[in-house]
């Protein structure tokens, strides 16, 4: 069987976005997201957890034990970047390893517009990265914070859970706390975060109540702070965050978003026509006095059409996202009608590029 770090090699020189070990089966890679089997011998039950106790600490053992799994960063030497998840199913060991790309992208790389820049100079406000697992958030907000760490002289606090992109200082002073290693939460970090001075505040994920209650006080306090959320629109996003509050706290937290919140920028990725790599799409949601007012007003569910119209702020939704790529060639009409949430709209938008 070949050895964990031949396996990572692999990864690496084909490109692969993921590499899943699981008994009964040969390594499977991620490429451009389509799994792919290597061409080697299923495993078994001695080598899954043979690599997972070459890669996972003394720390991080007992979890597997207790908790039937656990999550970490892995440095595999000087080359890359992994983030592992480690977990037992069937009474087996089963590992999960994201490759944490080593250069960061900038913005164009990214697929955002540079209207974003905009957003990152904001003295204080909420700005939301959302998507489904997998679909680049961690990256766009790694490329937003390296331009204000080139470009502001600011304190920037990252909260993470593993961290995943190391940061050095540039023109800001960086610092990244790590869940479980350097703090017990989130909501423990953010909430002690706003004693060590910072200016810019990354949340890896609001997970809990807790912690979208201390990022948004965070935001109100005069902070700009970054987090991410798995929800896919901002209409949908917002309603997410409202909705995790109990009932008597909802009116109260309207107003607070309404205020607090700068943009919500949701992404998914998609195979790039040419069949090599993949292209992200993005709804874009600044928050104007018109959206804040629909926020107040429980009517969130406008505000997608507020973005429609609202492309002189730099917003667009993820169906003209999807129409913009299309009409570039960069994915196929396939996928356009089956992300978009308006299949009519698109179709006759995307017959149209097309007579062209």
């Amino acid at each position: 069987m070949a050895e964990l770090q031949e396996l990572l090699r692999v990864v690496i020189d084909r490109g692969a976005s993921d590499l899943h070990l699981a008994v009964g089966k040969p390594p499977v890679l991620r490429i451009d997201g389509v799994l792919k089997y290597l061409d080697v011998e299923p495993l078994n039950p001695r080598d899954t957890e043979k690599f997972q106790k070459a890669i996972t600490s003394e720390r991080h053992q007992p979890k597997i034990e207790e908790m039937g799994g656990t999550d970490f960063g892995f440095s595999f030497g000087d080359i890359a970047r992994f983030r592992v998840s480690v977990f037992r199913e069937k009474g087996h060991y089963g590992l999960a390893l994201r490759l944490i790309p080593s250069k960061l992208m900038t913005l164009d790389e990214v697929g955002l517009p540079l209207t974003i820049k905009e957003l990152l100079w904001r003295p204080r406000g909420l700005i939301l990265v959302t998507g489904p697992t997998g679909s680049g958030k961690t990256t766009t907000l790694a490329a937003m914070l390296n331009v204000i760490n080139e470009e502001r002289n600011c304190h920037i606090l990252t909260i993470e859970d593993p961290i995943e992109y190391y940061h050095s200082h540039k023109r800001s002073l960086l610092t990244q706390r790590e869940i479980g290693v350097d703090v017990p939460s989130f909501n423990e970090a953010v909430m002690r975060g706003l004693r060590q001075d910072p200016d810019v505040i990354l949340i890896g994920e609001m997970r809990d109540l807790s912690t979208m209650e201390a990022a948004i006080t965070a935001a109100e306090t005069g902070h700009l702070v970054f987090a991410t959320l798995h929800t896919t629109g901002a209409a949908r996003t917002v309603d997410r965050i409202i909705d995790a509050f109990p009932m008597n706290q909802q009116d109260q937290i309207r107003i607070q978003l309404s205020v607090s919140i700068a943009a919500v920028i949701s992404q998914i990725l998609l195979p790039r026509a040419s069949g090599e790599g993949r292209v992200a799409a993005f709804e874009i949601m600044s928050c104007t006095p018109a959206i804040a007012n629909m926020i107040r007003e429980k009517k969130t569910y406008r505000i997608t059409s507020s973005i429609q119209t609202g492309s002189k702020f730099g917003m667009k939704t993820m169906d003209q996202s999807l129409s913009e790529l299309y009409s570039k060639g960069l994915i196929t009409y396939d996928d356009v009608a089956t992300m978009s949430s308006n299949v009519d709209e698109i179709e006759e938008r995307a017959g149209n590029v097309g007579s062209n």
